[in-house]
């Protein structure tokens, strides 16, 4: 468990019963939340706003996405004084209350007002404490953080430490939302059959998507799958492709970008009509460059990547995000890659509706992992 996660467990039993309290309305009984994906709204005294705190909270939640053709924020973020929290605006979908207990500001107080005497003892004894959140706190599908310290330079310090684990709560809790919607709806589950029976894989798609190009080798030690779906608005693709693994190093930076380079040739067209325009990873932007990360993909080592990617004539280009990986029951090293082309609008969502799609992929081995843990 991070710190962060500690630190939110050991929060549970400091405001289990002084935020939400008791008799609050069950789940079925609340109103869904309200708000556009990537919104968020900050509850705090305009002078911390508008200082350090306030600065330091931009950088966390406004910092620009990675990998993105142009500057877009995480988040929207809107600050709302704590006396003009209407019925209305508590209902939004990711709420954060930020206060610290040297402030004694009109709303600072207001705040404070939501902690229980218990509560905010302990926040003085126990300066390691600074986050709680809570899921349906006033709205169904809503979450809602609370920041606090001792003191702002101590909630500064905090935060900024804690920076990408605070972000990824909102970024987790966004996709969680896309994932219940874009899957149960009309979902293309042909595109899965086929995954499942030719590739030994799995990945669920949302209605719209269709098999746009395949190839197998003779001997079946290669194969290259993509799927895409086109309308005015966005040109969405993901693709996923295997070979045999050879060794470590086909996990590195400079590897895996040959390999994607190496199958996108081939494979990736720009131009349906136009074979010869093929795709490639634009490795000449310095301001935006690939970057990679090691982690682990529902219990296995992968390494994701982002960056862009471009036709070889120019003509198109746009951000993608993809995770390589083995399969040890096949010996088959997978990559998988989502990208999109919607030149001249905002990419955030497109590429969050991406990574959901590459989050449900599962190989062989994990699928066998999966029913072995559910007997």
């Amino acid at each position: 468990m991070n710190r962060l996660g500690q630190l939110l467990f050991l929060s549970i039993s400091l405001f289990l019963f002084s935020c939400g309290g008791n008799g609050k309305p069950s789940k079925a009984m609340l109103p869904p939340a309200s708000g556009r994906p990537g919104e968020m709204i900050i509850v705090m005294d305009s002078t911390q706003w508008s200082g350090e705190l306030g600065e330091t909270l931009r950088g966390t939640f406004a910092a620009d996405v990675p990998g993105l053709p142009r500057d877009e924020a995480m988040f929207k973020m809107n600050r709302v004084e704590p006396s003009k929290m209407t019925r209305i605006l508590k209902m939004v979908k990711n709420l954060v209350f930020v206060v610290t207990l040297d402030s004694e500001s009109a709303a600072s107080r207001r705040i404070r007002s939501y902690f229980t005497a218990e509560s905010l003892e302990r926040i003085k004894n126990e300066p390691e404490l600074f986050v709680f959140t809570a899921e349906d706190e006033f709205a169904n599908g809503q979450q809602v953080m609370y920041l606090f310290g001792q003191t702002e330079e101590q909630l500064i310090s905090s935060i900024r430490e804690n920076a990408g684990n605070l972000r990824g709560f909102f970024n987790q809790a966004e996709e969680k939302r896309l994932e219940n919607t874009i899957f149960t709806g009309r979902n293309t589950l042909g595109l899965t059959k086929t995954l499942q029976e030719q590739y030994n894989c799995t990945m669920n798609f949302p209605f719209g998507f269709q098999v746009a190009h395949t190839y197998k080798s003779p001997e079946g030690s290669r194969g290259f799958i993509w799927f895409r779906q086109m309308n005015p608005e966005n040109d969405k693709n993901v693709f996923v492709t295997y070979v045999p693994y050879r060794s470590e190093s086909m996990f590195s930076q400079e590897n895996l970008i040959a390999f994607r380079d190496s199958v996108a040739i081939n494979q990736l067209f720009g131009d349906p009509d136009r074979p010869e325009s093929f795709v490639l990873t634009e490795t000449t932007v310095p301001y935006i460059p690939v970057t990679t990360q090691q982690l682990t993909f529902k219990g296995k080592f992968a390494v994701k990547m982002r960056g862009l990617w471009k036709t070889n004539n120019i003509s198109m280009g746009g951000p993608f995000v993809s995770y390589a990986m083995v399969d040890e029951n096949t010996g088959r090293f997978y990559y998988i890659e989502g990208f999109v082309y919607s030149p001249g609008k905002p990419q955030r969502e497109y590429m969050r509706e991406l990574q959901v799609i590459l989050n449900s992929f599962q190989t062989t081995e994990m699928m066998k992992e999966q029913e072995s843990s559910t007997e």
